[in-house]
């Protein structure tokens, strides 16, 4: 054709774009389609400089869009015409730097198609430690800066060898311009040493199953940071885990082959199985198979659900398949495999997940007794997602690897914020344009370790998106450390903050999700946060619209005998119910062998018992109540115990009536769940009683929402808080208010706990700054 004839076109791709192999499919399409031109990654994304016949550029914009790689996103395809120029064929050429509009991906698990090799005794990536392609594998954790290109990552270190660079730049491999690929010639080495850091002689991977199978305790390093990892089916050494990770009763997750290897010790519906076997491969929380406690001793005591992970790294699958005895081929990976490796964060004391060879010698010592580990450096830290289905969908509990930090859609394009999130379950928030980047999970701010990570997420994903924010937000309680940092950040950098109150940041976050605008209700229920009246919030019934909240209502306050104290012992929120309803006398000889006369004493003379709004502490007090637990291991033990309870009796009986009169709602909005707490104080059937306490907390906050809607004219409803991690809260109480008329927005992309909060935050600062409130 000739040039007179031709179509010129500058194309911009953006989204999820680069570290999935779009270079390569931008190449395929312009030779299956005649184009001639050249594609290249810049800051901004991809671009195209396409040239051809007008049929042939409208498909390739079209395609663009609908066949992209299965890790890309297309947000957006825009071309320009521009004059004719003379191309002999169609080139990947150089990427170009400037300043950042694009983002990285996050990481996902090995694909089929690098399993097909990692396990064929004929090709040269057999039993490969670092396998890898376009389609799969490390992407955030290995990325110093954009555009992702190997230079700017942890592969750096790595130079091709003739083998693989014939793969990188052949086009029609798998491996075209795959920056992440390598071989045993060239990638990076597995090692294995003992705790003292001693090289243990051996196939790494043969030597480690051989200790786990031992009984000893592995430091694996994945793909975001190390895992202490043991035989599951092992309790001496599942309880030595637990008894040096001083983690005395939280469940520990576990790691099994596949879906048809989980089957003996947990249910695994199709909702479930789609999110195991998904590419982020999260841990899924499943319905416990009878006898999976006595099978699996001490790994989740006493809970009807087990955290569940199928390998994500080819390490992970080398260990199964060392186990399986070495077969050739795939077949093995949909048999049932009998090894169950226990697989929890290497985090000792609450603090980050540990990442390299010398913080794992020095943060791991006298926990785990040899160390699994490589020479690919771990960029930045990511724990694992973990997930549960609710009413037939996804539900975060924690929204990390394979999830984070992959951009949230915002309606409109606004200024770049950051946002300091909350001080418990802790994730910062960077918007950009019509994006909003939430980061991976840090964890709560109670740690010097973990502060220390906070900064580090904060300079990282700035220096990532290539973002000067204009403007903080951070919690309204000053002395947090998330608010103390984010002052001291706005004060270097001259920027102006502010502060939003804990519960509308709860629901401005669903709000962001959906992309809502104008007012609405909001319903907040969770285990504390600061209000503007300076007391402790949690159960709060609000009016929303952008910038604006206003307090409707609450749930009736009662007194945290001790304090913080009392969230964590369940037994201190039992008496205060018991304080509450006129019956001091009955606590000391209720709660024997406790610090119980003092408390009693503390609650009467109002002495270090602040009153909390707290759904939690309600939580806290009903299972106090019931003897299901009085002090806490772990966080929302006692609620977790108090919803097992009822979901036992609701599966063998169904739901049981509310109680008649089990609470009131005032004219001022407040609801009291005292009657229904009352309830449960001489109850014999423990199960009965839970179940009831949870079809009355439905029907009472179905009223007082509907009551709520009435008075206000709204008939859309937003809720969230780590209370909404209850299914059997959420599924009633949706059901009722939808019944009703009532539209229900709940988080559908992050969890409802406090790791949204940082994205409220820089929702309500987004909209505060088009009013120009951001002081």
């Amino acid at each position: 054709m000739a040039l007179s004839a031709l179509l010129s076109q500058h194309i911009r791709v953006t989204g999820i774009v680069q570290g999935v192999g779009f270079r390569p499919f931008v190449w395929r399409l312009a030779e299956q389609l005649g184009l001639r031109g050249w594609v290249r990654n810049d800051s901004q994304g991809v671009e195209i400089l396409a040239q051809g016949g007008p049929p042939a550029l409208a498909e390739l914009q079209q395609r663009l869009r609908t066949d992209a790689p299965p890790l890309a996103r297309v947000d957006s395809v825009q071309a320009q015409e521009l004059a004719a120029e003379p191309f002999t064929a169609f080139s990947i050429i150089a990427s170009q730097s400037g300043q950042a509009a694009t983002a990285i991906g996050p990481d996902v698990a090995v694909c089929a198609e690098c399993l097909s090799e990692l396990f064929d005794p004929t090709n040269r990536r057999h039993r490969h430690a670092f396998i890898t392609c376009t389609h799969c594998g490390p992407r955030y954790t290995v990325t110093r800066a954009l555009p992702y290109d190997r230079p700017q990552t942890s592969m750096a270190a790595f130079p091709l060898c003739p083998a693989c660079s014939l793969d990188y730049t052949a086009p029609a491999n798998r491996r075209f311009h795959a920056e992440t690929t390598c071989c045993p010639q060239c990638g990076p080495r597995l090692s294995l040493s003992d705790a003292q850091g001693r090289p243990l002689a051996g196939d790494p991977i043969a030597r480690t199953l051989q200790l786990l199978q031992n009984g000893q305790i592995v430091a694996i390093k994945g793909l975001g940071g190390f895992h202490l990892v043991c035989d599951a089916r092992n309790p001496e050494a599942v309880a030595r885990l637990r008894l040096l990770k001083n983690r005395e009763a939280k469940p520990l997750a576990v790691m099994l082959a596949n879906a048809a290897s989980v089957a003996p010790y947990a249910q695994v519906p199709a909702a479930e199985r789609a999110l195991l076997e998904s590419r982020e491969r999260p841990i899924v929380l499943l319905r416990a198979q009878a006898g999976c406690d006595a099978a699996l001793p001490g790994v989740a005591p006493g809970l009807l659900s087990l955290g569940v992970m199928l390998p994500t790294t080819p390490i992970h699958f080398l260990l199964f398949h060392e186990a399986a005895g070495r077969p050739d081929g795939t077949a093995w990976l949909d048999q049932p495999q009998a090894l169950i490796l226990v697989m929890t964060s290497a985090n000792p004391g609450g603090e980050p997940v540990v990442r390299d060879t010398a913080e794992a010698q020095t943060r791991l010592a006298g926990i785990a007794d040899a160390f699994l580990d490589h020479d690919r450096d771990i960029v930045a830290r990511c724990d694992d997602s973990v997930l549960q289905v609710a009413a037939g969908a996804a539900q975060f509990i924690r929204r990390s690897r394979g999830y984070a930090p992959a951009a949230i859609a915002l309606p409109q394009s606004g200024a770049s914020v950051l946002a300091f999130g909350s001080h418990l379950k802790n994730t910062v928030c960077v918007t950009r344009g019509h994006e909003a980047f939430l980061s991976p999970h840090i964890g709560s701010l109670d740690n010097a370790a973990s502060c220390h990570f906070q900064d580090e997420t904060v300079r990282r994903l700035c220096d990532l998106l290539d973002v000067k924010p204009q403007c903080v937000a951070h919690d309204l309680h000053p002395d947090d450390y998330s608010t103390r940092a984010a002052m001291a950040y706005a004060q270097q950098h001259g920027l102006p903050t502010m502060a939003v109150q804990h519960h509308h940041a709860h629901i401005a976050a669903v709000c962001a999700e959906h992309g809502w605008h104008g007012p609405l209700l909001g319903l907040a229920l969770d285990g504390v946060g600061l209000g503007t009246d300076g007391t402790a919030w949690g159960g709060e019934l609000l009016h929303i619209d952008g910038a604006q909240c206003e307090r409707l209502g609450h749930l009736r306050p009662l007194p945290m005998p001790g304090g913080d104290r009392a969230a964590r012992e369940p037994w201190r929120m039992a008496a205060a119910a018991l304080h509450e309803l006129g019956r001091n006398a009955e606590i000391a000889p209720r709660f024997q062998n406790l610090a119980a006369s003092t408390v009693t004493a503390m609650l009467v003379r109002q002495l270090n018992s602040p009153r909390t709004s707290s759904m939690g502490r309600v939580f806290d007090a009903g299972a106090g109540l019931l003897g299901l637990s009085h002090s806490m291991a772990y966080e929302a033990q006692a609620a977790i115990l108090l919803e097992q309870a009822a979901t036992l009796f609701i599966d063998s009986h169904g739901w049981p009536n509310p109680m008649p009169g089990g609470y009131l709602i005032s004219d001022d909005g407040q609801l009291d769940l005292l009657p229904v707490l009352g309830a449960l104080i001489d109850t014999r059937n423990v199960q009965h009683a839970a179940a009831v306490f949870h079809a009355t907390l439905v029907m009472a906050l179905t009223e007082w929402g509907l009551q709520a809607a009435k008075t206000t004219g709204l008939n859309t409803l937003a809720w969230g808080g780590g209370c909404f991690l209850n299914t059997l809260l959420t599924s009633q109480l949706r059901q009722n208010l939808q019944h009703n008329g009532i539209t229900v927005l709940a988080p559908l992309r992050t969890s409802p706990g406090d790791a949204s909060i940082a994205l409220g935050q820089a929702w309500v600062a987004l909209q505060s700054l088009e009013t120009n409130r951001c002081v």
